[in-house]
């Protein structure tokens, strides 16, 4: 009586319905445990990111604890991306896996057919391997968090703020509007400005024979009335300070200043300065001289003056 028993719960197992029916149980199974234990971890994650992230205020002493908690906020954003990448790439391989059980359980050879996929993926690598390329550079680019969406970087090739950022393609949008699609394959280098905190870099010409530490007094007093002054609360992370001559040339002297700023935020910064210092020379007696040569500056970017030779 037990052997029969056996025998037909084997027979019950050996039926092709209950084994397409069990396939297709285990595969869901497997789909919500692991979408369950991805939005677990990311929860964890998120939580453990707020507890780390540092109150502080926006003020240059304190520029370190200000980026590591932009760091800890772009963490919670990898997070939550590359959570929603492993769900996809996890959904993909069950299904695909339950599928080829599924035709192996009702009687296709799925043999020829595997075989056929893995001559199709090998010819395939040959023919897209910049794809190819494209695709696992654009993983790499969200799992290391090198930029964002919002984020003013310098790809090499282009130049502007992220709008988005795809497997494939990075698209930026530069300062005259222009938009710019990036393979993400080609992209060898990144300088992102917008992580944390920037600097603001002013030079301004004073004639050759001014007192520089007249003028160096004169820039510090402007630094900070601009630090306390409400209007530039959410651009300024410090006073902008007197750096020292950056050039000396025939008819004028090079001042350089620097300030801490907002990420999003250097370029309105140091016209600001500009405009503040102007007065500032203005009350105070600093001459201006009139250059014989204007120095040229990178469109978007603080002014660099050439070297003098």
């Amino acid at each position: 009586m037990a052997n029969l028993r056996i025998a037909t719960f084997q027979d019950f197992l050996d039926l092709i319905p209950f084994q397409a029916i069990l396939i297709i149980v285990i595969a869901i199974i497997a789909h919500v445990v692991i979408r369950f234990s991805i939005a677990k971890f990311v929860k964890g994650a998120v939580n453990r990111a707020h507890e780390r992230t540092p109150k502080v205020s926006r003020r240059a002493d304190n520029t370190a604890d200000l980026s590591a908690m932009v760091m800890q906020q772009r963490t919670v954003q990898r997070v939550k991306a590359v959570s929603q990448l492993f769900k996809s790439a996890s959904a993909l391989i069950i299904w695909t896996v339950a599928i080829t059980s599924e035709l192996s359980t009702v009687g296709f050879n799925v043999a020829p057919l595997l075989a056929s996929a893995g001559v199709a993926g090998v010819a395939l690598g040959f023919g897209a391997q910049t794809l190819i390329k494209d695709f696992l550079a654009g993983i790499f680019i969200i799992l290391e968090d090198q930029y964002g969406v919002g984020d003013f970087v310098d790809l090499g090739t282009a130049m502007g703020t992220v709008e988005e950022v795809d497997l494939r393609v990075t698209r930026l949008r530069d300062l005259g509007g222009v938009v710019w699609y990036v393979r993400n394959g080609e992209i060898l280098r990144v300088a992102n400005r917008s992580q944390g905190w920037t600097v603001a870099t002013v030079d301004v010409p004073v004639a050759y024979d001014e007192d520089l530490e007249k003028v160096k007094v004169v820039i510090d007093r402007v630094g900070k009335e601009m630090l306390e002054d409400p209007a530039f609360a959410g651009m300024l992370l410090s006073a902008p300070q007197y750096a020292g001559v950056e050039q000396v040339s025939g008819d004028a002297i090079f001042v350089r200043i620097f300030a801490k700023t907002a990420p999003d935020q250097p370029m309105q910064t140091a016209r600001e300065i500009r405009e503040k210092l102007k007065g500032a020379f203005d009350q105070a007696g600093i001459r201006v001289p009139v250059l014989s040569r204007p120095y040229p500056t990178i469109s978007g970017m603080p002014p660099n003056p050439p070297s003098a030779r």
